[in-house]
Parts: C-alpha cells; sequence; structure tokens
C-alpha cells in the first residue's frame, strides 16, 4: 500500500491520468491524499468527478475554494463568473450525487504513515493552518463547516454567507456566519496572515511581495507543528511546490497554469509530475 499527495487538480484531468499511469496508482491498495480544488479552470471538472467519485474508497480529499463554489453554484446561491468551466458538471444528471458527496467532506485530514523508517503525522488542507490552531481545534472548526455544509436546513444560508474576506482575526464577538466564513477563509484561501492569525486575503502572488505586517502562514511559528509532524497543502501555486521548509510541503504546482500536476509518495517523499498537455 502507498499513499500519494497531489495537488490541485482543477479539472486537469488528461494530466491527472497520466500522473496515476506514472505512479502505477493501484485502487486495489493504495490511497490518494487529494488537498482540494478538484474542479474549475481547467478543462474536465465533469471526467474528473466522475472519476474520483468512482474510486472515492481510495481517496482522502480536504475540499478547497473552488469546490465550495461549486457547491454554491449547483445549490443556485450564487451565478457563475467568467472564468468558471463548470457548465458540463453542473448539467450532468448525476450533479446532485456529486455534490451530496462533495458536502460529505471535510477541510482536514490526518493519518499517521510511516516514513523512511519513521513515523509521521500527515496533515492536510487546502490552503493552510492558522499559527494558533491546534490540531484538535482544526478538527472542530472543520467538522462546524462539514456540519452547516451537509445540513438540509442550513447549507444555502451558509454558503450565502461564505464568501468575503471580513473578518480576519478570531474575537469573541463574531456571529456564526462570521466565524464561519473565517474559519472558511482559514482553510481554503489563506496564503498570508500574521503571527495572531489575521489574514489578509487580497495579495496572491510571491511570498517576498507579502503585505506589511504579514508574511506566508507556513512562516510562524504554528500549534498544531509537532516534531513528528508534515504537512500538506495546496491553493498557492506561485509557490511552484516550495516552501523553504522541511516539514510543510507545497503540493499546488500549477498544472491549470500551464505548469505541472504533482504527485509524492509520503512513505520515501519521492516526487512525480506530469506536465500540461495543452
Amino acid at each position: 500500500m502507498a499513499n500519494y499527495a497531489i495537488g490541485d487538480i482543477q479539472g486537469c484531468y488528461q494530466e491527472l491520468t497520466l500522473l496515476l499511469d506514472k505512479i502505477n496508482f493501484n485502487t486495489s491498495k493504495d490511497k490518494l491524499w487529494l488537498c482540494g480544488d478538484l474542479v474549475n479552470r481547467g478543462p474536465d471538472s465533469l471526467k474528473c468527478i466522475e472519476f474520483l467519485y468512482s474510486i472515492r474508497e481510495n481517496c482522502f480529499i480536504t475540499l478547497g475554494n473552488h469546490d465550495l463554489h461549486l457547491v454554491a453554484l449547483a445549490e443556485g446561491v450564487i451565478k457563475s463568473s467568467k472564468t468558471d468551466t463548470l457548465d458540463k458538471l453542473l448539467r450532468s444528471p448525476n450533479i446532485d450525487l456529486y455534490i451530496n458527496w462533495l458536502k460529505q467532506l471535510p477541510f482536514i485530514h490526518n493519518d499517521t504513515i510511516t516514513s523512511q523508517g519513521i513515523k509521521k503525522e500527515y496533515i492536510m488542507t487546502h490552503a493552510g493552518i492558522p499559527p494558533h490552531w491546534s490540531l484538535e481545534e482544526a478538527k472542530q472548526h472543520s467538522l462546524e463547516i462539514k456540519n452547516s455544509l451537509s445540513s438540509f436546513n442550513y447549507c444555502k444560508h451558509f454558503l450565502k454567507n461564505m464568501y468575503g474576506n471580513e473578518p480576519s482575526i478570531e474575537n469573541g464577538d463574531l456571529s456564526k456566519e462570521e466565524r464561519l466564513r473565517l474559519y472558511t477563509n482559514y482553510f481554503t484561501r489563506m496564503r498570508f496572515c500574521n503571527e495572531l492569525g489575521e489574514i489578509e486575503l487580497m495579495h496572491k502572488g510571491n511570498p517576498s511581495n507579502a503585505p506589511k505586517g504579514f508574511k506566508p502562514w507556513f512562516k510562524h511559528e504554528l500549534a498544531i507543528m509537532k516534531r513528528s509532524t508534515h504537512l500538506l497543502f495546496g491553493h498557492w501555486a506561485a509557490l511552484e511546490g516550495v516552501t523553504g521548509v522541511s516539514n510543510i510541503t507545497a503540493l499546488d504546482t500549477g498544472c491549470v497554469w500551464g505548469k505541472k500536476l504533482t504527485a509524492i509518495k509520503l512513505e520515501d517523499g519521492r516526487v512525480f509530475s506530469c506536465n500540461r498537455v495543452n
């Protein structure tokens, strides 16, 4: 059995199949760790979802901002933007099946794996973990969002209130809607923050262009980190897979932007990549 962590697929189905061929992925024993943004911007979101749903027992998936955007579109909460490439998926006769599946997925996944003879706890989210959260807190907040998303009575209310850059920091005066928006932004949109966990969501490029008083979330001292912890995240294609931190791995290598899709074998750290086809 092998575990492979893969960065943002974003509808790049052809590259995904080529990458799985390269790693000789075996559905009878291997597992995929997928850090979210399964769909959108790329050409084949429908094929991606059809395929991943068919092998869902082999997948550990954390939701990303584009996956949540798909759910919001399917629920009729918002309208498509010019950059969305989700029309074929939304017209699928199985769209309700796929959306209900996505609603049940978490925002954090963790497991202990022996890597190069050492037991490590791998923790995966889409965008990251704010400095002040422990693993227990992150799992609790993930569960609260998941329960809101999967609730028949609350889902649309959650989705309608999901969008926005504020609040930027936790405090005791936040409403439930504000708290869930902040937690969702931490898990799915965060790049820069300060040591207190205040996020800045306007800057998206190179870490060297961090706004004053902020730096990449993974450059802070993180409460979640233990000696045996290894963090996995996607979302930030501009990093090109480089964090400069030995036990924090960036998985998004910009396939949808013309670069490559990457998989990392967690048991030995080997890196496999497939260049963008078209």
